[in-house]
């Protein structure tokens, strides 16, 4: 805990200029990139990030934030109140991705762990994760030392389980906008892997996508390769559906309504010269709206159906799990950030940002009721673009095990950036 002649000397520092912004990114940009080179190096998986939200929370509690542990499981929350004004929330996110590295970094992670399933896999930040907790952390000392620039109210969180869709979720059912100040705007970055470090990219309205999973079981009548005649081939019924789901999208949806529907995994049969009694289908489904999604998900049932029927095959199963909702940035926030960004980077370091099919939960905070805006971060330095695209080859994409930032650069950048927003989004008071 800092002493009250600490705390006192922290509340009547002097106002946060760019020279002073830059000033002590300087002298601590090293400490937050060796954070950075220290998480990329011990990844956790989803929902077993113990670690990795134990080295926030200490990193939160020393800069004098008051820090909440396991919520919503390994979520952490680290509240600053800084007089009056609005509450903001900004957001990290904690896990790795069962990827095995292949960057030949110094620093690369060789971690190997036991996943839920029971399987050995390699364990990977291949998403960014680790550039956006170290930067949060970085922010969040650069805030804390330098109170006289901004007034109100900061809400840190660091959130399990993004990759699986399900960590802001579980944050908000643990009471997450209850249990704590309920914030009026939510802001997050994530790396983006084709944007040069030294650039970021904003985008109003749809962002991300309503992600969905879809377990088909098509069933049919076995029996022998032979005598097709006395079955109902579940595998030419799946190879038939697999056709006729490509034309929800070509066929009935809006063509200025973004749509996907892909067919990842098809399985079925045990032996060449057998007819089996069933084949599974695996689909991911993206949209942007809730009417396209709610469109999409009865057009999936109904051609599962009608392909049972024209083999006078049993009803076929359609498992229709949600995942996550679509990222709609604030069209205000966004706004806001944008020109709050090109006032602090340059106009031409912000970019427009295109909308993407993947899928992002900080919607969920969004859907909540709260304003939010991500925003995306280049990691990427320009002589290793300028390599790929001389190559003809494009950058190693989110996920991939060759993936990796230029830390430096782009942490400066980051903390730029969202000391920047905190004082246009919780500008200091006037005092009396």
């Amino acid at each position: 805990m800092h002493s009250k002649a600490l705390l006192a000397l922290l509340l009547s520092s002097a106002p946060l200029c760019a020279g002073s912004v830059d000033q002590w990114i300087d002298e601590n940009a090293k400490s937050v990139v060796e954070l950075y080179k220290e998480l990329h190096a011990a990844p956790e998986l989803s929902l077993m990030e113990e670690e990795t939200a134990a080295r926030l929370a200490d990193a939160w509690e020393r800069a004098g934030y008051a820090v909440t542990r396991g919520v919503g499981g390994t979520g952490v929350v680290a509240v600053l109140g800084n007089g009056d004004g609005p509450t903001l929330m900004l957001r990290t996110d904690l896990d790795a991705l069962p990827v095995v590295e292949q960057t030949g970094l110094e620093y690369a992670s060789k971690v190997f762990t036991t996943d839920k399933r029971g399987a050995t896999v390699g364990v990977m930040h291949a998403c960014g994760h680790d550039i956006h907790m170290s930067n949060l952390v970085g922010t969040a000392r650069l805030l804390a030392e330098n109170r006289g620039f901004w007034s109100g109210t900061l809400v840190l969180i660091a959130q399990p389980a993004e990759e699986l869709g399900a960590g802001a979720e579980a944050m908000l059912a643990d009471g997450l906008f209850a249990r704590f100040p309920r914030p009026d705007y939510a802001v997050a970055l994530h790396a983006a892997n084709d944007l040069e470090v030294g650039k970021v990219s904003t985008c109003p309205g749809y962002f991300g996508a309503n992600v969905d999973s879809v377990d088909i079981i098509v069933r049919g009548r076995g029996g022998h390769g032979a005598a097709p005649h006395t079955t109902a081939d579940p595998i030419v019924i799946a190879a038939s559906l697999v056709m006729d789901l490509q034309t929800i999208v070509a066929r009935e949806i809006k063509p200025t309504e973004p749509a996907v529907v892909t067919v990842g995994s098809i399985h079925g049969g045990t032996k060449h010269n057998i007819i089996g009694d069933e084949c599974r289908l695996q689909l991911t489904v993206r949209t942007y709206s809730d009417e396209v999604r709610k469109q999409v998900a009865e057009a999936i049932r109904r051609k599962a159906a009608a392909a049972a029927q024209s083999a006078r095959a049993p009803e076929p199963t359609v498992e229709y799990s949600e995942g996550t909702p679509s990222l709609y940035n604030d069209p205000g926030l966004t706004a806001r950030v944008t020109d709050t960004l090109k006032a602090e980077l340059g106009d031409g370091q912000v970019e427009r940002a295109e909308p993407m099919m993947g899928g992002e939960d900080f919607s969920r905070y969004g859907k909540a009721g709260v304003p939010i805006c991500m925003f995306r971060l280049g990691t990427i330095a320009p002589g290793r673009l300028e390599a790929w695209e001389a190559a003809g080859e494009t950058p190693p994409s989110m996920h991939s095990s060759k993936y990796y930032p230029d830390p430096e650069p782009a942490l400066r950048t980051g903390m730029r950036a969202m000391a920047a927003i905190v004082q246009e989004l919780l500008p200091a008071s006037s005092g009396d």
